[in-house]
């Protein structure tokens, strides 16, 4: 199940030459900045992963590869970032991000109770992130954020596809039942909520001498993300969820989830403009 790379694109190809600052959109430059460093700290869940599948070395050199993708994801990002904001000091930020958000790389086993739950999160994160990529590409006017978003969202779906085939091969071993593979993927949903990316917002926007608080950040993050999601990419992102709980649904049931979503993002905008950030 190894992935190839040799063609893989790389951050000098992106067509630098046609960045344009005044389609830079500071709100979007804020997420930006913050997703930079989540990716480029892809090393550690490499290193979590690896202990976790420590007897499958097949897929450890998948996740090297997978890693080797999500940092230059991070580097390319924090490249644009600085192109756009000059001021922004990429290396400090990342610095900050890992010295207050770090998870635990020694353990042995699945924090989700399983392998088969493990990849289940892992294909809930990159549906995520495709859907979040794609959002972010069709909601930029910028032409060098719009190609790099667009090569992030296709890497991130690749990825996905990944999670999910050693998912069927771990789902044919432990036998998950689906209930129980429906409670981990929405428990995974649920913790996009946590810290990870509340303290990269913090990390990247904040001023030093801010002390870091969690819900600010959070709807800092949600008030700019958020309302940029069109159905298509909400549609998308339910869709590749249903497929790693392993759930088949009707058209009615897909339907009615997308129309879940998107009503439980404007709610939680509307919060999160009470409670958000002054940065």
């Amino acid at each position: 199940m190894q992935e190839k790379h040799n063609e893989h694109w790389k951050i000098a190809d992106l067509p630098w030459d046609r960045f344009d600052a005044s389609q830079v959109d500071p709100e979007i430059l804020k997420i930006i900045k913050a997703a930079s460093l989540v990716e480029y700290n892809a090393v550690d869940y490499a290193s979590y992963l690896k202990n976790v599948f420590s007897e499958d070395a097949a897929f450890r050199q998948d996740i090297e590869n997978w890693a080797a993708e999500e940092t230059q994801h991070g580097e390319a990002l924090g490249q644009w970032a600085v192109r756009a904001d000059p001021s922004f000091d990429f290396s400090a930020a990342f610095a900050r991000y890992t010295a207050g958000y770090r998870i635990d790389t020694q353990k042995t086993h699945s924090v989700r109770g399983s392998k088969t739950g493990e990849m289940i999160a892992r294909c809930i994160v990159e549906s995520g992130t495709s859907s979040y990529y794609t959002m972010l590409s069709d909601a930029t006017a910028e032409p060098v954020l719009k190609a790099l978003c667009r090569h992030i969202a296709a890497d991130e779906y690749r990825h996905y596809q990944l999670f999910h085939d050693y998912l069927n091969v771990y789902s044919q071993q432990e036998n998950l039942g689906r209930r129980a593979r429906l409670k981990i993927g929405l428990s995974r949903v649920i913790e996009s909520e946590d810290d990870e990316l509340a303290y990269a917002y913090f990390a990247a926007n904040a001023p030093v001498s801010v002390p870091y608080k969690r819900a600010p950040n959070t709807s800092s993050f949600m008030v700019r993300a958020f309302p940029l999601y069109q159905p298509e990419h909400i549609k998308r992102m339910v869709a590749l969820i249903f497929r790693a709980c392993g759930w088949t649904h009707s058209i009615f049931t897909r339907r009615l989830a997308q129309r879940l979503a998107q009503t439980v993002m404007r709610i939680k905008v509307k919060r999160a403009m009470k409670t958000r950030a002054a940065y």
